[in-house]
């Protein structure tokens, strides 16, 4: 029986594996909903629950040590149905050893031997950065010489040559008092916490105090190390001076995975920021994803701010900790920022898996165009079609067919336009609709496409949804319009047009298929005017027929060829009297 306490729960298979771990505010009661009601679990869920043959708990005093230790057993056991990092990436720390005289330099590896890691930084560039703005304020050591006290006092090393061009004090030779080195890391320490805004404010105290005893020389070595901060701190992102210290949480879903982002705050400037990927085995709960987020942050940052803004409101609650959905003004756009992060690593993993997983890339900007147009069917047949015609001559259309996101060119056709009289792009785009899928519910009923997109706006859209009304599925396919100019999506009974993401796959993809669409479509009808220019110039001469062009084509290769040609050669072919009437008559 599980008791109605904080706690951790760990279900276990037949093997002895941990299959999954879970928290609660109540371990009785979350337990109890797995095998109370089983109908109401999903599919995946169900099948995690069928595979559960003990289950253990771990009782805590509150909610934030269940969130933690949850976390802890997630990386010790991953179990095959949690939450589990997508995110393999060694990040980059700054390190502070526990040397007499400390070294401080960028690591990927923690090593428990007193020194102080701060950090991780998801940008190594930002990291090495702040490496350059603590060499340039204070010279410290960078080689790794075991220096001591006592190494110092019988003179066992040599400086080297940072130490004469000024880029080291010379601890190893007594260049530097203990004291007064130790007081530097102190100051690159609170730095690395955040607090460039205050030791701004200290060293220009300093530089005052300096000033008013006359020492002029101190004193341009404070403002020297003020005007180094504060060129630093110009390019952060400052977001506003007075907003103080918070932390941000950010979410993006995307079927089965989610991609988030936090940012850390101190006197308004963004001191840290990571991404971090999240792959979902059974479905769970936004609130739950968003709390396994700042369990694993906490593991690595420590402590949260006091005041933390999330998209919503996560499945726990941490004494000392108030979480706020911001509505608007600064705090908002702080939002927006991190969730602008977070979309960009989904954009960059969906790139990626273009190169290493194609068919995986394809079915998630299926999933993605699915989820934008509101679609009950993943599109993997999709058409489009356009139409083509140059001042009204030799109207044509083209339909192209793309099959689980990639062109499947076999499948394209051209259709010359047959009923229609002048340039009239909606009767044009109803007839080639209407002729398009008449023949294919006669020949391959059960092929039709789950989403048609036409190359125009509502006119052409609605001529298209007028043949499909008239065929009888109109009701049973997606049918969108893809206008050219602001590249919106028009949806039939909707007067607001749709814009996707100018970085979304989704938006890519349509594009795609409607430029395919464009040039087949042109293709063709360049192929038709220019049959109808070599027809038009051969066929009027008196006595050339079809027999006699095909000939001449098939020997010079072009009209302009058969024009330079002299008499005698054409005499050849078609006799003197031909001859000379088509020489005249193309050289005229």
């Amino acid at each position: 029986m599980f008791p109605h306490s904080p706690g951790v729960y760990r279900y276990y298979d037949a093997e002895g594996n941990v299959i999954y771990v879970g928290k609660a505010k109540d371990l009785h009661k979350r337990v109890a909903q797995y095998f109370v009601s089983p109908e109401r679990l999903t599919r995946k869920t169900a099948i995690m629950v069928s595979k559960i043959a003990d289950a253990q708990y771990s009782v805590v005093d509150t909610e934030a040590d269940a969130l933690l230790l949850e976390n802890n057993l997630i990386k010790q056991y991953k179990p095959k149905y949690n939450i589990l990092l997508k995110d393999s990436k060694t990040y980059p720390w700054i390190c502070v050893s526990a040397d007499e005289f400390p070294k401080v330099y960028l690591t990927r590896r923690m090593v428990r031997d007193g020194s102080r890691y701060f950090g991780p930084y998801s940008s190594v560039m930002h990291a090495r950065n702040l490496l350059e703005l603590f060499s340039e304020l204070y010279p410290l050591r960078s080689c790794n010489l075991k220096i001591t006290g006592e190494s110092v006092l019988r003179k066992k090393f040599r400086p080297c040559l940072n130490f004469h061009i000024g880029r080291c004090r010379g601890c190893c030779v007594g260049g530097i008092s203990v004291k007064e080195y130790n007081d530097n890391i102190e100051d690159i320490v609170r730095l690395l916490k955040g607090g460039g805004r205050e030791m701004i404010r200290h060293l220009e105290e300093q530089m005052a105090e300096a000033a008013e005893r006359l020492d002029f020389e101190a004193a341009e070595e404070f403002r020297k190390k003020m005007a180094s901060l504060e060129k630093h701190y110009s390019k952060s992102l400052i977001v506003n001076s007075v907003m103080g210290s918070l932390d941000v949480f950010s979410l993006v879903f995307d079927s089965n995975e989610a991609y988030g982002n936090f940012m850390r705050l101190r006197d308004g400037a963004v001191i840290q920021s990571l991404n971090l990927g999240f792959r979902m085995n059974i479905e769970e709960d936004h609130p739950a994803v968003l709390g396994m987020f700042i369990a694993e942050i906490q593991s690595k940052f420590g402590n949260l701010s006091h005041e933390v803004l999330v998209p919503f409101k996560p499945d726990v609650e941490i004494s000392g900790v108030e979480f706020r959905l911001p509505v608007k003004g600064d705090r908002l756009a702080l939002m927006e920022l991190s969730l602008k992060n977070a979309k960009e690593m989904r954009f960059n993993a969906l790139k990626q898996k273009e190169h290493t997983d194609p068919d995986e890339f394809r079915r998630k900007v299926m999933e993605e165009l699915q989820s934008a147009l509101g679609m009950p069917q993943l599109p993997r047949h999709i058409e489009c079609f356009d139409n083509s015609n140059i001042q009204g001559t030799n109207p044509v259309a083209s339909c192209v067919v793309f099959r689980d996101g990639a062109p499947s060119k076999k499948d394209y056709r051209h259709f010359n336009i047959k009923t229609v009289v002048g340039p009239n792009d909606y009767a044009s785009m109803k007839e080639i609709v209407n002729r398009r899928y008449s023949r294919m519910l006669r020949e391959a009923p059960d092929d039709l496409p789950q989403l048609i997109v036409i190359d125009g706006g509502k006119g052409q859209l609605g001529s298209a949804y007028e043949a499909l009304y008239e065929l009888g599925i109109a009701d049973s396919l997606t049918v969108v319009g893809l206008a050219k100019r602001f590249e919106e999506i028009i949806r039939l009974g909707d007067p607001h047009p749709l814009f996707l993401d100018r970085n979304s796959q989704a938006l890519k993809l349509m594009q795609h298929i409607r430029d395919e669409a464009h040039r087949f479509g042109i293709t063709h009808h360049r192929n038709l005017r220019s049959k109808a220019q070599i027809q038009s110039a051969l066929r009027e001469i008196r006595g050339v027929g079809e027999k006699t062009e095909q000939r001449l084509i098939l020997h010079y290769g072009s009209v302009a060829r058969i024009a330079a040609a002299s008499v005698e050669d054409l005499s050849g072919l078609v006799g003197k009297e031909l001859a000379e009437r088509i020489h005249s008559a193309l050289n005229s």
